[in-house]
């Protein structure tokens, strides 16, 4: 059977978008959690620090 691009061109078309919806979720949840890291970080240097 011959490779024929065309009827697979959406289908690629929409694993790309899939790929870059979830390189965006992925960014969007490092970031949330980089800010809760942060968030929750002091804390732990201040218990350090009182010791």
């Amino acid at each position: 059977m011959p490779f024929t691009p065309g009827p697979y061109s959406g289908v690629s078309t929409l694993a790309l978008v899939a790929r870059a919806s979830a390189f965006g979720v992925g960014v969007v949840y490092g970031s949330i959690k980089l800010s809760i890291l942060k968030k929750t970080k002091p804390k732990k240097e201040e218990a350090h620090a009182h010791h």
